[in-house]
């Protein structure tokens, strides 16, 4: 049975905005702002809870805290980083295993040499459970590119997915999405984001040959009803309602075309909504991720 049901929360936002310090020494996100912190863990580059999962081509970083129900977490490409996660990592660590897994090419993964596709992103995730000598079926929140990862997973393992969180990842059309990545217009824009990251990177020489593979990988990439209406595990739909990347309209697509779906717009928030207004998106999600 097709469940629908349409969760809307009222909350006040701030919008996103550049923040240099030439001191930087807490890890940050991307134009993290002093009010924006997402957590004091610097997750992403944590010895105390690393572990490397080898591929065919690559080893996947990630990091494993707390015990319970094992929850997969993925950050958001490009620009996305494990940290901008933390705000859900602190939430969910005390009482689930939380796996937190950075995208191959992003933070300490290793790039590899074949081309990115999401049907890899989706294997590189099950490597990393099989790695943590994770079994069972897990539950995922996944932003952005983190989510279509998710999607993925869900997709080409659906025996080994309970729930997914997916934000601000929308229907996607051939038509719709066009990327062109280039590091050193992000260098001018969060200087010091850029630093730490190439600081984290096995291979930082091939940062820009990483972020060409990115744009091919999605330039032209089309998921919609073929692709979701395989996703058969529950789904909870969070787009911010000004989204530019993930449109809103594109979530209300993804929504209808997802067999068990649940829709939350978060007024007045842009892409990163959770960061926004973590508050808001986490009313919605707790209740559904800990159902």
């Amino acid at each position: 049975m097709r469940i629908r049901q349409i969760l809307t929360t009222m909350a006040l936002s701030a919008s996103l905005m550049t923040f240099s310090n030439s001191e930087v020494e807490a890890l940050r996100y991307f134009n993290q702002t002093p009010e924006m912190m997402s957590s004091e863990i610097p997750y992403g580059d944590n010895a105390q809870a690393a572990h490397y999962a080898k591929t065919d081509d690559a080893k996947i970083y990630y990091e494993v805290y707390g015990q319970g129900d094992p929850i997969v977490v993925l950050h958001g490409g490009g620009l996305g980083c494990a940290y901008e996660m933390g705000c859900f990592i602190d939430e969910l660590k005390d009482s689930n295993q939380v796996i937190v897994i950075s995208t191959r090419g992003h933070g300490k993964s290793e790039i590899g040499e074949t081309p990115f596709t999401l049907k890899q992103r989706a294997d590189d995730i099950q490597a990393v459970l099989k790695d943590a000598g994770i079994n069972q079926a897990v539950k995922m929140i996944g932003f952005s590119d983190g989510g279509y990862s998710a999607y993925s997973f869900a997709v080409n393992y659906p025996s080994s997915v309970k729930k997914l969180v997916a934000i601000g990842a929308g229907e996607v059309l051939a038509t719709n999405k066009f990327f062109i990545f280039n590091l050193a217009s992000w260098n001018r824009f969060d200087e010091d984001f850029c630093d730490q990251q190439g600081k984290l990177m096995p291979e930082p020489e091939r940062w820009q040959e990483m972020l060409r593979m990115y744009e091919k990988m999605w330039n032209g990439a089309v998921i919609s009803k073929e692709t979701f209406s395989k996703v058969t595990c529950p789904v909870l739909v969070v787009n911010g309602e000004k989204d530019p990347n993930s449109p809103m309209a594109t979530a209300i697509a993804a929504f209808y075309e997802l067999p068990d779906a649940h829709l939350s717009i978060i007024p007045n928030a842009g892409h990163a909504c959770f960061l926004e207004n973590f508050d808001a998106v986490w009313s919605v999600v707790e209740p559904f991720i800990n159902d």
